[in-house]
């Protein structure tokens, strides 16, 4: 008993007030991100509002909510609206979690929050569009490697990926 006082003390009361705030705003983003697409007559889905959560989660969070937004966002979309279709939920689901393992593991290795972020979301995207590939079918995967959405995926990583370098620069070091 003695050690989980301990734990929960030594955590934040400030640093969980916002893990949940970002929470709140990542599911209500996931929520509604059908419907900002509508009102803006743009495909905000192609700016990866899951991606983007996590990714932030990462810059301004800790491990463990990372871990947890990954978790959840696509069960959590595929709960309140249906979409995506529950395989496809599991295999975005899969590809989020490998981006968030693979981007704490990287940093460790090689040191650099940019390249662990850009190596971390490539290679996690390869794992989704192989899975893709396996569950689904060609025709499947042609639809969604959509030239402009392959365009907006090469842009969202450049942005995340500088976006956490910018954010973590100077503390990296306290999240391996």
């Amino acid at each position: 008993m003695n050690l989980i006082k301990f734990n929960l003390s030594s955590i934040q009361a400030r640093d969980i007030s916002s893990a949940i705030l970002l929470d709140i705003a990542a599911l209500v983003l996931v929520m509604f991100t059908p419907k900002i697409g509508e009102i803006i007559h743009l495909p905000f889905y192609m700016i990866e509002p899951m991606r983007l959560m996590v990714v932030l989660s990462i810059a301004h969070s800790s491990r463990v909510n990372s871990y947890l937004l990954a978790f959840t966002l696509s069960m959590f979309s595929w709960a309140v609206s249906g979409h995506p279709e529950f395989f496809k939920m599991l295999v975005m689901t899969g590809e989020m979690i490998a981006n968030v393992f693979l981007f704490y593991y990287l940093l460790r290795k090689i040191d650099s929050a940019f390249l662990s972020m850009i190596i971390s979301i490539v290679v996690s995207k390869v794992l989704c569009y192989t899975l893709y590939l396996v569950f689904f079918s060609m025709m499947f995967l042609k639809e969604e490697a959509d030239p402009s959405f392959l365009i907006a995926q090469v842009i969202t990583t450049m942005v995340f990926s500088f976006y956490v370098f910018l954010i973590l620069r100077k503390n990296h070091n306290n999240l391996v």
